[in-house]
């Protein structure tokens, strides 16, 4: 009688222990498939983020004094300097004094460094739209101020000569300074057409 209640005992235990290893086992197998899935989030995180980093570039061309001209990628926010350098950097014969190296870039820009012998040295970057971007205050310092210009001074104008720029002298000293670029064709000698083609290069003030 003893001997079967003992085996008994040994069979409850028995079955006990069976059923903690197998409740251990399955709670391990849980969380296990748990850390993967959690593993596997954040593998898919980083890779949605290598993504997002691969679209934040910009791709550019860059021409004149560099020592690698040509089409260049790269990251967005870049500047002109960044540029430079992607392009092996600035040949001797370079003018960058008035270029501004801070200018952030854009996607399909084209950056122009110019050459020391260029008669236009205030070009900085021309984007895919042909239109030149200079300086502000470089591109106003070289307009010519017909308020304040001699004869000589606005000889330099297309289509002035010595005696249209005497004109505009004279009519500034009887009429006073030129309230806005527009006054200049009040000027005798001054028509519509003559003003197209030197308003861009002249200011008032």
């Amino acid at each position: 009688m003893l001997k079967n209640i003992e085996k008994k005992k040994v069979i409850i235990i028995a079955i006990g222990i069976f059923l903690g290893i197998f409740l251990i086992v399955k709670i391990l197998d849980i969380y296990y498939q748990s850390g993967n899935n959690n593993i596997s989030t954040v593998s898919n995180i980083v890779e949605e983020i290598d993504e997002d980093n691969e679209d934040e570039t910009i791709i550019v061309y860059i021409t004149g004094e560099v020592k690698k001209e040509g089409v260049i990628e790269l990251p967005s926010g870049s500047r002109i300097s960044d540029a430079i350098d992607k392009a092996g950097g600035l040949k001797e014969t370079a003018n960058i004094k008035q270029v501004n190296l801070a200018y952030e870039l854009e996607d399909g820009q084209k950056i122009y460094i110019p050459n020391k012998n260029d008669k236009t040295t205030d070009i900085e970057i021309i984007d895919d739209g042909d239109d030149m971007i200079v300086d502000d205050n470089m591109q106003k310092s070289s307009l010519i101020n017909i308020n304040k210009a001699n004869s000589e001074e606005l000889q330099k104008l297309k289509g002035i000569g010595e005696m249209l720029s005497q004109n505009i002298v004279e009519y500034r000293e009887e009429n006073g300074k030129f309230a806005k670029i527009e006054d200049l064709m009040k000027v005798p000698g001054i028509g519509q057409n003559k003003f197209e083609n030197i308003k861009e290069n002249i200011k008032v003030k």
